[in-house]
């Protein structure tokens, strides 16, 4: 027997009247319609994202920077360069190629086969060969492969949250497709969606549509044409390149053209322009953010908060707005008994109880006795871990002898049992008028019970009704009113709250950032658990029906003064997304379903849920939280400050040690003095004391005051140009410091090569004094030694045996033209310099000052 057979007859499909299509129709409507998956997206070839890459000016300068020290016949800093150039390309494209992983995520959602009538008979299929006009088959824990309207229909009950954010399972009905298209949600509705999971009963429907047309399909398709804008991050950095390389160009050409024209040395001009070039050339702009993104993706790993594209870590610091779903997000997207009541009696239901008060057993043991107890209906998987507690019952105790389904005209379902006597044990749930119905209560009694169930719905609770019943009969009854049912009392269901979520709502107020719960969930649901979670509720909430009428004017002030949205669809969460950036907010949003994914994409920072979010959520999103912890949300916006501080920080520094190296080997040679630094030197402060400097910051803790202050604005860069000046400042004047070792030197007779080793030793000694000093927002020079300043002495220790090593070890003293200066000449360069740069420290006692480096 075709395993379909008895699923067909359940449903009451019978052939020739429910045949499905023939074979030569399906391959029509497949050359019609085409296959039942998402839009392929061709996307961008790695060569074309190559080709993207290489117009950065960034890159540009570093490729002409290896290819003039590659024609020189300077074949390792030309290698250095060019291999630092391809590992950076190469990391951008691996990024790139991650980003665009959506739409396939979207196509790995279907269900991989699928079950449909061919030719009049049953047989299984792969889920792309679906078509329009198709007859499916659905049973209990399948997904759906496609759209579709229910023509028969035996207690259907699906789980649409993956398209409404709800997270209580829909029951269906059938139809006779004469119905205008709904939206998803909602009981009672003949409609199936690709995608969704089937958790009771089974049916069979006629596919209505398929791939990219399917509800899915068309959030694939808004998906896809939706453009992630560059961050802010990478905008300031890109300014701050072009500033540089500009300049670089520039300065080097005149340095060529003035040596070539007034010297008549050509190849000197050339090696000088070098040199400059590559102490202007801000090459380990990249080199930093690389370091700090990446090992501020891997302390965001170890909080279980995984960067998918590490530079919205810096964008989330900033975030104004946290749009938050609640299913899933504030709470556990898992339902639980919360609430007892038999009208006389009420319990409230703690997680931890153990020991049910006698009063409430009868109530449990309906309850238990009304849920079928292999089901994977998340509020039958609730009652039966209540009845686990109370130990009323084995599964394995009786064995179930009918069960009635829902129907549109009663809303409520029976389990008749066969109990160890021999006889009949029957009990109900359902909707408060189902139950009231079945158990032929009067008007005052009925009343009474609506008053319990309007204050537990009040409460944001889910109710349920039971019932208790018998029947004299030796057989069961064809209709649920044949039964004699009592009622048994009131159930009352939540989706519990995350125990962290008020103490994260609380902190994320206080860093001045706006928490607003976008859910599909009804409104008295929505409000319980926002006021739950400590989100203000004042201003009330706006449903989805509302937006809908709103005008663009309308919605955008709504969305500035409401923090709770009711019965949101998925274009109506994108559109509140849009309407908060045009305001000029900067927008993080979380969720985790195929509803989401739109938003997330939009959004600045798109935070997705890990374990019960989807692979199209995860793929749209910037940021996904591993363990859904909502707390965490807070922790990756701490750590997205702490990461910016650091990085202005670490530009000032930047900023501050090219004055010095372009200048040392720029002014001798237009002063007329003996060449400083030759490109070797260049390369040794670049390549080996900026990387570790900049490690050294990615270290420094974050400010005391991270989270007291207020979201930066939104136009407030990475380095502007308080920033840059200040940074340029600093450079001047450790360059003056640096130039007059170097000249006094040379004044008193000394060697050229003692000059510029003591000027050597001059500008590491002020490189590392600049890294100490910009470290921090708060005057460092008396507590040098305060907890989280080891990298930078280990740093320091690095750097210094490097300089050693190359003064002292003979061919290395050759090769950059240096010899052993006197223990006063060292003493002397290297004190100099760090007086002068440790006189800023003293300067961040201003308060001006401070805000500029933080």
């Amino acid at each position: 027997m075709n395993i379909l057979e008895p699923i067909a007859r359940s449903a009451r499909i019978s052939s020739p009247q429910y045949a499905g299509l023939t074979s030569a129709e399906a391959k029509r409507q497949l050359e019609t319609y085409g296959p039942n998956t998402m839009p392929e997206d061709a996307g961008r070839s790695i060569l074309g994202i190559a080709r993207e890459i290489l117009t950065e000016p960034m890159l540009l300068l570093l490729l002409v920077a290896a290819t003039l020290y590659l024609l020189i016949g300077d074949l390792a800093e030309g290698l250095l360069l060019a291999g630092f150039a391809v590992l950076t390309i190469g990391l951008v494209i691996y990024q790139h190629q991650r980003s665009e992983n959506a739409l396939a995520a979207l196509r790995k959602l279907g269900a991989p086969l699928a079950r449909v009538f061919r030719d009049g008979k049953a047989c299984t299929v792969s889920a792309h060969l679906v078509v329009p006009g198709d007859l499916m088959v659905l049973d209990e824990g399948e997904r759906v492969p496609a759209d579709g309207v229910l023509i028969s229909n035996a207690g259907l009950v699906v789980d649409e949250s993956l398209l409404t954010g709800e997270s209580v399972p829909v029951r269906k009905r059938a139809g006779d497709g004469g119905e205008l298209a709904a939206v998803p949600g909602g009981d009672d509705q003949p409609f199936i969606y690709s995608g969704t999971l089937v958790v009771k009963g089974h049916g069979a429907a006629t596919v209505s549509d398929t791939g990219p047309r399917t509800r899915a399909g068309r959030i694939g398709v808004s998906l896809a044409s939706i453009v992630v804008e560059r961050t802010r991050l990478q905008t300031s950095v890109n300014r701050i390149v072009r500033l540089f390389g500009g300049m670089a160009v520039v300065v080097c050409c005149a340095l060529i053209v003035f040596y070539g024209v007034y010297r008549e040395d050509w190849l000197q001009g050339v090696l000088s322009g070098i040199a400059l070039a590559m102490g202007m050339l801000p090459e380990e702009f990249p080199v930093v953010l690389t370091i700090f993104l990446a090992i501020g993706a891997w302390r965001l790993a170890r909080i279980k908060v995984l960067a998918r594209r590490p530079a919205v870590i810096e964008t989330l610091g900033a975030a104004t707005v946290l749009c938050v779903d609640k299913t899933g997000t504030l709470t556990e997207n898992r339902m639980r008994i919360r609430f007892l009541d038999t009208l006389t009696d009420q319990l409230e239901v703690e997680s931890d109880l153990r020991d049910i008060p006698r009063a409430f057993l009868p109530l449990v043991d309906a309850a238990w006795l009304a849920t079928g107890h292999a089901s994977i209906d998340p509020m039958d998987q609730a009652v039966a871990g209540l009845a686990s507690r109370a130990g009323e019952h084995d599964p394995t105790d009786w064995p179930m002898v009918r069960e009635y389904g829902l129907k549109p005209e009663l809303l409520a379902m029976s389990i008749a049992w066969k109990n160890d006597a021999g006889n009949f044990a029957v009990a109900c749930k359902g909707s408060p008028e189902a139950i009231v119905d079945l158990c032929h209560l009067k008007d005052e009694e009925a009343a009474r019970i609506m008053v319990h169930v309007q204050a537990m719905a009040e409460k944001g609770l889910r109710v349920l009704c039971v019932g208790i019943g018998t029947t004299a009969l030796d057989e069961l009854p064809e209709s649920q009113h044949d039964f004699d049912f009592t009622f048994a009392g009131l159930v009352g269901f939540e989706d519990p709250l995350r125990s962290s979520v008020p103490a994260a709502v609380c902190e994320a107020f206080r860093a001045g950032v706006s928490v607003k719960m976008i859910t599909g969930d009804y409104p008295a649901t929505a409000l319980a658990i926002a006021r739950a979670a400590g989100i203000d509720t004042r201003d009330g909430v706006v449903t989805g029906d509302e937006l809908e009428r709103a005008d663009d004017a309308e919605v955008e002030r709504l969305v500035v003064c409401v923090n709770v949205f009711a019965r949101i669809m998925p274009e109506q969460k994108l559109r509140i997304v849009e309407a908060l950036k045009r305001q000029g907010e900067i927008v993080a949003m979380t969720g985790d379903g195929v509803n989401d994914a739109p938003a997330l994409k939009a959004a600045d920072i798109g935070i997705a849920m890990g374990k019960r979010g989807t692979d199209v959520a995860r793929e749209a999103a910037g940021i996904v939280l591993l363990d859904e912890d909502f707390g965490r949300i807070v922790g990756a916006v701490k750590m997205g400050r702490h990461i910016f501080d650091n990085l202005r920080k670490v530009m000032i520094y930047i900023s501050a040690i090219h004055v010095p190296i372009a200048g040392l080997a720029l002014l001798p040679l237009i002063s007329g003095m003996p060449p400083l630094f030759f490109p070797a030197h260049v390369v040794v402060i670049e390549m080996i004391i900026d990387p570790m400097c900049s490690i050294v910051f990615e270290h420094t803790p974050a400010e005391g005051d991270v989270m007291d202050r207020r979201p930066r604005p939104v136009d407030d860069p990475l380095a502007g140009p308080p920033q840059i000046l200040f940074g340029l400042l600093q450079g001047a004047v450790l360059l003056i410091v640096c130039l007059a070792v170097y000249k006094g030197l040379l004044l008193q007779e000394a060697t050229v090569e003692a000059a510029r080793t003591a000027a050597f030793i001059a500008v590491t000694a002020g490189n590392l004094s600049l890294a100490l000093v910009n470290s921090s927002r708060e005057t460092i020079v008396l507590r040098p030694f305060e907890r989280g300043r080891m990298a930078f002495w280990l740093a320091s220790a690095i750097a210094a045996s490097v300089v050693a090593i190359c003064i002292l070890q003979s061919n290395l003293a050759e090769l950059f033209g240096f010899t052993s200066p006197t223990i006063v000449q060292a003493v002397l360069a290297a004190g100099a310099a760090v007086s002068a740069v440790l006189m800023f420290d003293l300067l961040k006692l201003l308060p001006a000052v401070r805000r500029i480096i933080g």
